[in-house]
């Protein structure tokens, strides 16, 4: 093992390594930042405006909005550190809210923080960091990275219930190896002490907990704005095909979904499934709910095929566990997983994550976008 290596994996000074870090003006890249300032590395801090705030998203808890970029700007200062600001809504408008409406509009139910971080955090400001000469692009994402023969692999965080490796599936080997996560071996209230220490303003900041262009978790409303045809009434239908009901918009439905269904049956009604196609809405009772084979498109795998013949665990959802299965990978970019139990509620446009379990911790092997 190489002895000279400084703590992000150089074999050089801190002082002679040029970090980009990307502030979205929270606690957690603001931590980092701070960190990597504190060891002596050369620190660039790069926050990202991805989307026009109005008024309605002032006060609610989204990260990469108008007050996120001040808080960057004071951290940054703080730290005398360089910081730079780039404008990215249009590539945001285009990468992320219109395949979020599109996606709604198929009664899938989307993940855009997947597409934020394939597409502008990843992509965009991987590509700005190389051209600044960086040796390398840090993000304060609770996941971790190990490096062994040159190669890296990614790990769920030691701090499981901030983990985010669900929404870093669709990272490139090229992106991984050249990314950072100094966050992966730290618990959040260690986060939390650490700001403290290094006295920064967003020390006691709350997390971000919407998603930043949905105010208030009003889904509905962004469709609306961008959509305003789109709420459509349609039929309801039970599992023998017979209408029941009328909905005002698949939109207002996921899969699993039991509010907002409005009709009396001697049992509880959930969403089964979503036809968009037909603007129908299936709804049967929660036993039917569960499911064990998934169909999955678009993969993206960070290891060889071979590694799929092991033990395999799966993710469906963010604030899901993780499920034993059996994965079978087709040659046309899909794929079948077969889960060990039924599992309830797994939506169309979200991801299916792959994992295996080894001695540094839970490997993210990739993953895929669930389509049936």
């Amino acid at each position: 093992m190489n002895n000279n290596l400084n703590s992000i994996g150089f074999d050089k000074k801190p002082s002679d390594t040029t970090v980009v870090v990307a502030m979205s003006g929270g606690v957690d890249s603001s931590t980092v930042a701070g960190m990597m300032k504190k060891e002596g590395f050369n620190v660039i801090g790069i926050t990202l405006k991805l989307y026009d705030d109005g008024k309605e998203v002032a006060a609610s808890k989204q990260c990469c909005s108008g007050q996120d970029i001040m808080d960057a700007k004071r951290v940054a200062q703080k730290l005398d550190i360089e910081h730079k600001v780039l404008y990215y809504q249009n590539k945001f408008k285009q990468g992320v809210i219109d395949n979020f409406v599109e996606s709604y509009l198929k009664g899938e139910t989307p993940i855009p923080c997947v597409q934020c971080n394939q597409t502008v955090k990843f992509k965009d400001l991987f590509e700005v960091a190389k051209d600044l000469n960086a040796d390398a692009l840090i993000t304060g994402h609770y996941v971790k990275s190990i490096t062994k023969n040159n190669s890296t692999d990614m790990y769920r965080a030691i701090d499981q219930n901030r983990d985010q490796s669900y929404f870093l599936f669709n990272t490139t080997k090229e992106q991984l190896d050249y990314l950072r996560f100094p966050l992966g071996g730290l618990l959040k209230n260690q986060t939390r002490d650490i700001a403290k220490k290094l006295n920064l303003n967003v020390a006691d900041k709350p997390d971000s907990q919407d998603i930043c262009f949905v105010p208030n978790g009003n889904y509905a409303s962004v469709i609306e704005k961008f959509k305003p045809n789109s709420f459509k009434k349609g039929n309801i239908k039970n599992l023998d095909g017979k209408v029941i009901g009328v909905h005002d918009g698949i939109i207002n439905f996921t899969i699993g979904q039991r509010k907002g269904i409005k009709i009396a049956d001697t049992e509880a009604l959930y969403v089964l499934m979503i036809n968009s196609d037909k603007n129908e809405i299936i709804v049967g009772p929660k036993d039917k709910l569960g499911k064990k084979e998934i169909e999955i498109k678009n993969l993206n795998l960070l290891v060889k095929k071979e590694e799929f013949e092991n033990n395999i665990f799966v993710k469906v959802r963010s604030t899901g566990k993780l499920l034993r299965a059996k994965v079978n990978l087709n040659l046309n970019n899909k794929g079948i997983v077969i889960l060990e139990n039924a599992e309830e509620g797994i939506s169309p446009g979200q991801a299916c994550v792959f994992y295996s379990k080894d001695s540094y911790g839970d490997k993210v092997l990739g993953g895929g976008w669930i389509t049936s």
